[in-house]
């Protein structure tokens, strides 16, 4: 099993709700490592990149409008197959479908407001590491 680095954001509807604390926790209590963590406000220009490969479908302007809606926490996390880990805690895109005990089973209310985003492989962890930290921000 590998170690390996995944993407995390606690989406604006998470962070109004007060849930950081919560999400963090669970993080945590599974043994991933926190190596990057930054509340801000994504800027037009920073939720167009990363939502790039949506630009053009129908959801695109919902996405960008949502995600610039206020603050998110996001995160690097560092662990023991962390892409994996982290989409399994999430539970499914839509909380109707995600299962209990999951962040979004337990805490979201709807497909478009669940909370939580995570990289769904290796490169796309890779891609949006980047574009939300630089080396510097991570721990070793």
């Amino acid at each position: 099993m590998a170690t390996e680095r995944t993407f995390a954001m606690v989406k604006p509807d998470g962070v109004r709700r007060g849930l950081v604390g919560e999400i963090v926790s669970r993080i945590e209590a599974k043994g991933l490592r926190i190596v990057g963590l930054k509340q801000m406000v994504i800027s037009r220009e920073l939720a167009e990149r990363h939502y790039g490969e949506h630009q053009g479908k129908p959801f695109f302007e919902g996405l960008v409008g949502f995600i610039t809606s206020g603050p998110v926490v996001a995160m690097v996390l560092e662990g023991e197959n962390a892409i994996k880990a982290w989409r399994t805690m999430m539970g499914a895109t839509n909380p109707a479908d995600a299962a209990p005990g999951t962040i979004r089973g337990d805490l979201a209310s709807t497909i478009d407001e669940n909370v939580a985003h995570g990289s769904d492989a290796p490169e796309t962890a890779e891609r949006e590491i980047g574009i939300f930290f630089d080396a510097a921000e991570l721990l070793d």
